[in-house]
């Protein structure tokens, strides 16, 4: 390779890896490669630079299929960034999600990505000391992550209780993944403010992200007395919405004049439903686009930078058939206020 491209062996030994040379030298090297049909090899290569090329994708919940649309999305990003994605499943258990988060420090991977079930935990303070680690979601609290891709919570649920409130519905369930061993969530804590804010009655569930959890979870507040039974289920993952059209259905319950649903993550498959669900969109594509820039940014950077890079991901409300008029919506305008 040194004497096709008339450069010295470290010069070579650079521009493969990417690292000081410039982008002219390294795709002068690349093209030379190309034609010889030259293969680095990775151990090698990883012996030589430190790194390993892989990239941590710890999720939340792979049963959550907007969760599935996002590391799909990574792992293509990092394979365009020449990284590799190695991905694993939390389960929605914190203690799982540590266990899982060591073992992939302990694989040497040169960053991690995590959507966290547990951003207030302790441990991240620990992991991040030791690698770039980048959150999607939830900010690690008091921990010096290398970045982080947070979601105005705060808009998001307040666009959605409002959204509910002004079509007259006043009794809503609140399906979450979130268990009681996380209760401090920032989407939880704020959908109970504002709930007392807008005077709206919510009852708040803990569901499973898999449709079939969810629809029990669902069941279960569908089969109270209809008294009681709330007007309108907000759910916190479309695929928890999902499981409220089945168990409506099983109950002769029609979507929305019997009951008005609506997620939070505007996952496709939502605008393929009859009808379609009312979801808070939260754009996955700038979501992976930012995760996989600033993951990258922090490897290659190689400690040589603390600043926490933050990104704010703004909703907007897909509105679509599945929000009816609740029973105060027939009384007159509903008041925002």
């Amino acid at each position: 390779m040194a004497r096709a491209t008339g450069l010295s062996p470290a010069a070579v030994s650079y521009a493969l890896r990417g690292l000081q040379v410039s982008e002219e030298t390294i795709a002068r090297v690349r093209r030379a490669a190309a034609e010889l049909g030259y293969e680095a090899d990775p151990i090698a290569r990883a012996l030589a630079s430190g790194r390993t090329g892989m990239i941590g994708l710890l999720c939340g919940s792979l049963e959550d299929l907007w969760q599935q649309s996002l590391a799909v999305g990574i792992g293509r990003g990092l394979r365009d960034n020449d990284r590799y994605a190695l991905i694993l499943d939390a389960a929605g258990d914190p203690r799982r999600e540590y266990m899982l988060a060591r073992q992939l420090r302990d694989q040497r991977v040169d960053g991690l990505i995590v959507q966290p079930v547990d951003p207030a935990s302790p441990y991240w303070g620990e992991l991040c000391e030791s690698m770039p680690v980048v959150a999607i979601g939830d900010a690690l609290a008091e921990a010096p992550s290398a970045g982080e891709v947070v979601f105005d919570n705060r808009a998001g649920v307040t666009m959605a209780l409002e959204h509910l409130r002004a079509r007259g519905h006043r009794r809503i369930a609140v399906l979450t993944p979130t268990r009681a061993s996380t209760p401090d969530r920032p989407a939880d804590v704020h959908v109970t403010a504002e709930a007392r804010r807008l005077g709206l009655d919510i009852t708040v569930v803990t569901a499973a992200q898999s449709a079939h959890g969810a629809a029990e979870a669902a069941g279960a507040l569908l089969d109270r007395p209809a008294d009681e039974r709330p007007h309108a289920v907000f759910c916190f993952a479309d695929s928890i919405a999902y499981g409220v059209y089945a168990a409506a259905s099983t109950r002769g319950l029609r979507i929305p004049d019997d009951l008005s649903v609506m997620g939070y993550d505007d996952h496709p498959m939502s605008a393929l439903l009859t009808p379609g669900l009312t979801s808070v969109n939260w754009d996955i594509d700038g979501i992976v686009r930012a995760a996989v820039r600033l993951v990258v940014e922090a490897v290659d950077a190689d400690g040589q930078t603390t600043r926490r890079r933050r990104v704010v991901q703004a909703p907007d409300l897909r509105e679509r058939g599945s929000v009816g008029g609740g029973p105060a919506y027939a009384t007159g305008p509903v008041s925002r206020e």
